[in-house]
């Protein structure tokens, strides 16, 4: 009877349809599952806000929509020709941007790939990739993209008295050049995440990511395979 009355008040809160086992689970859109983490951050509010630098897709790989879904809404920022349009029609709350994210303001070189979540300003993470897993993966395209400093982008986009809840960081190497475009005084992001492909826990001394947020106030708390979760003191 117990069993029974738990049963129908999970099937009836989560998403339980024909299968009673889809009560259960809960359908992440992240790659690894960084928005379930968020979640658990975040339980309960439907009307937060977050920034997401290298969105890449309205769904794929996102770590927003989850979060898009329950109410919430925010900046999604990416460089790759045309995702504006896609953004514009899936994320209508959302301010999105097509235009890259550095600490310093000019056209650079980005280096578009047949997978476009390898897409990157950096040129030796670029070259290091052309190829991989035998030649499955191949850069098909070198174009010049205006980038903006993290400051300047919040600066004319965000709304007096908005708190970011939390900042997405995936620009596939340049990830450190884009915590030091921001302007820590003016905004800091209750949580942010950011990817780092050769993190090392033994190491974390030498990590400069880590060093860098560490003296703006921020500790590292979670960690997915490939992204680092640091939260606000």
């Amino acid at each position: 009877m117990i069993f029974q009355k738990s049963f129908k008040f999970f099937k009836k809160k989560d998403y339980a349809e024909k299968n009673p086992e889809n009560g259960f689970y809960r359908f992440s859109y992240s790659q690894e599952g960084e928005d379930m983490l968020l979640s658990r951050i975040f339980p309960d509010k439907t009307d937060g806000f977050y920034v997401d630098i290298g969105a890449h897709h309205p769904f794929r790989f996102s770590n927003t929509y989850f979060f898009y879904k329950k109410g919430w809404k925010g900046i999604n920022i990416d460089p790759i020709p045309g995702v504006k349009n896609l953004f514009d029609k899936y994320r209508e709350r959302d301010i999105n941007l097509e235009i890259g994210v550095s600490n310093i303001e000019e056209f650079s070189t980005y280096y578009q790939f047949n997978e476009p979540a390898l897409n990157t300003f950096n040129q030796i993470e670029a070259e290091s990739k052309n190829g991989i897993h035998n030649g499955t993966y191949f850069i098909t395209n070198r174009i010049q993209i205006q980038t903006k400093k993290l400051s300047t982008i919040l600066k004319e986009n965000l709304k007096e008295n908005i708190q970011i809840d939390f900042l997405n960081i995936d620009v596939e190497g340049l990830d450190f050049e884009v915590l030091q475009s921001n302007d820590w005084e003016s905004f800091r992001p209750k949580v942010i995440l950011i990817e780092e492909l050769k993190f090392d826990f033994s190491e974390l001394n030498k990590n400069s990511i880590n060093d860098f947020l560490n003296k703006q106030g921020y500790k590292l708390m979670y960690r997915t395979v490939n992204t680092s979760f640091y939260i606000l003191n």
